[in-house]
């Protein structure tokens, strides 16, 4: 038995899913004939209140398709420092759209209204970019599953109205940040301009993510789209998953989370952690005492059976998901009680 909690990315589709997939009716996606994909990007842009989707093969492309649809050369991006636009999309933000990044230091990834509004180039000075896109992260990656709520949502988007700039989520993990939250997504619309949803995580499609935004923005991503060949064919396989996951595993998150504070607990007890970050949802990050060697105590995991990765110095993250199941729980339990240095 391999207990694979590097990411929620690790998830194998499931039965129903799998034959959902195999069942579906598809068409030729890039004449928009695919009624399958046509069904998801409909569904996805009503759950959060947005005109129209786009169905891309991941989250990086996504985001970056956002991005270049609403910045030019000479322009800025105000983001986390820890943001997954910056951090983990090799520099697309550079490559693709010309566009210069402004990087803040909030709490656990999450930045405040306060934060952007002093980011904000003037635009009578032409020795600065002009302050054009925020983006947010919900959930945060690098803040250990830290998320926004409408309202901290609200107050960064009333500054980016004041400002003319474009309001970007990230919304890799945003299903568990709203379970965790309570809060439905359709509220979601009325504040940002370009939503990515990320199907391929915690919900456990194969592949898949959707861009959200208004009718004008998807048609003008859906031309950079085709230029970084995100074009595809009988798409409407994969996004079968993607539907299925949204009417079958949306609410299952809460057991990740509940299993993810479990993990919480234990490390919490354990002599070789020195610190561990509270757990908001389904992502668990603790610092190892300072004489351990994280590659060491990773291999200690992986001898018995369990992978995590190193996330940053000192630090270990653990992501628990669909895959992760009650008696895998109890076991990896067991195995950071007994481990010893």
């Amino acid at each position: 038995m391999l207990i694979d909690l590097r990411s929620d990315t690790v998830t194998r589709p499931t039965p129903g899913m799998l034959q959902y997939m195999m069942e579906a009716e598809v068409g030729d996606d890039v004449y928009e004939e695919d009624p399958t994909v046509n069904a998801l990007e409909a569904k996805t842009a009503a759950l959060f209140g947005m005109e129209a989707g786009l169905f891309c093969p991941s989250g990086t492309m996504t985001n970056q398709i956002a991005i270049k649809a609403q910045t030019e050369p000479l322009t800025e991006v105000i983001c986390d420092f820890t943001a997954h636009i910056y951090q983990y999309e090799g520099g697309g933000i550079a490559f693709n759209s010309a566009a210069s990044v402004a990087l803040l230091h909030g709490e656990r990834g999450k930045v405040t209204a306060e934060m952007v509004q002093s980011a904000v180039r003037p635009n009578d000075n032409l020795h600065y970019p002009v302050s054009k896109l925020v983006s947010l992260e919900n959930t945060s990656n690098k803040g250990g599953g830290t998320f926004y709520t409408l309202p901290e949502i609200a107050t960064i988007a009333q500054v980016c109205k004041t400002h003319n700039m474009a309001f970007h989520l990230d919304g890799a993990r945003v299903f568990n940040a709203l379970l965790a939250a309570q809060e439905a997504p359709e509220a979601y619309g009325q504040y940002f301009n370009s939503i990515s949803i990320c199907l391929s995580k915690g919900l456990g499609a194969p592949v898949g993510s959707v861009l959200l935004g208004s009718k004008e923005l998807i048609y003008k991503s859906k031309r950079i789209r085709k230029v970084l060949g995100g074009g595809m064919r009988q798409a409407g396989f994969l996004a079968a998953a993607g539907l299925y996951a949204l009417e079958h595993q949306v609410d299952r998150l809460a057991e990740d989370h509940a299993r993810a504070k479990e993990l919480g607990k234990t490390l919490q007890k354990c002599a070789y952690v020195s610190e561990v970050l509270s757990v908001e949802t389904n992502i668990v990050i603790f610092k190892l005492a300072p004489a351990l060697n994280p590659q060491s105590f990773l291999q200690k995991l992986k001898e018995k059976n369990i992978l995590a990765i190193q996330f940053g110095p000192q630090q270990i993250r653990l992501v628990t998901h669909l895959d992760f199941t009650p008696s895998m729980l109890e076991y990896t339990i067991d195995v950071l009680k007994k481990l010893n240095f």
